[in-house]
C-alpha cells in the first residue's frame, strides 16, 4: 500500500481572468465553463494524491453563491478531503478576485475521483490521509457522511 500523504501535498490553485467567451447571455461567467475548470482542478488534486491517472465519478455537490463578470479574476483552490479505498473527495472553491487581493467565494464544489490502475483502467488503492489540522478533520467526518449518503443513493 501507499505511504499516506498530507493534504498540502496535493493542493491545487488555478487562475483565469474572464474572457467574453466565458460568458453566458446575462454577462455573466457560464456555469458550465466554470464546471470544466473545477474537473480539471479536481483532476490534478487528485492525480498528485493518487500518483495515477484519474476519472470523474461524481458531482455531488456544486453550489453557485454569486455572479462573476467579464474581466473578474477567478481563483480556484482544489483540496482533497476525504479518501476511501480507490476514490478521492475533492473540494474546489471558486473565488472572484479583486485588484487589490480580497476574495469573495463564488463557488464550492464537491467531486469524487476515482484512480485507475494504468494497465487495466480498473479503479485501483489511493493513498490514506494524513489529518493535522482541525479543519482537516472536520472536512474527513463530513467527507464521511457524503460518501455514506452517496452509497445509499446507489442503493
Amino acid at each position: 500500500m501507499c505511504s499516506p500523504k498530507r493534504i498540502t501535498d496535493s493542493m491545487t490553485t488555478h487562475v483565469e481572468i474572464l474572457m467574453p467567451g466565458d460568458l453566458n447571455g446575462y454577462g455573466r461567467l457560464f456555469g458550465g465553463r466554470l464546471m470544466q475548470w473545477i474537473d480539471v482542478v479536481a483532476g490534478v488534486v487528485a492525480r498528485r494524491h493518487s500518483g495515477c491517472e484519474v476519472t470523474t465519478a461524481s458531482v455531488d455537490h456544486l453550489e453557485f453563491q454569486a455572479a462573476a463578470f467579464e474581466n473578474d479574476t477567478i481563483a480556484m483552490e482544489g483540496r482533497i478531503t476525504y479518501v476511501g479505498r480507490t476514490s478521492m473527495e475533492v473540494r474546489v472553491d471558486t473565488f472572484v478576485e479583486s485588484l487589490g487581493g480580497e476574495r469573495r467565494r463564488v463557488n464550492r464544489a464537491y467531486l469524487v475521483m476515482v484512480a485507475l490502475d494504468p494497465h487495466t483502467h480498473k479503479p485501483t488503492p489511493v493513498p490514506s490521509l494524513l489529518l493535522e489540522k482541525e479543519e482537516d478533520f472536520a472536512e474527513w467526518e463530513a467527507g464521511t457522511l457524503r460518501a455514506k449518503t452517496r452509497k445509499a443513493r446507489r442503493g
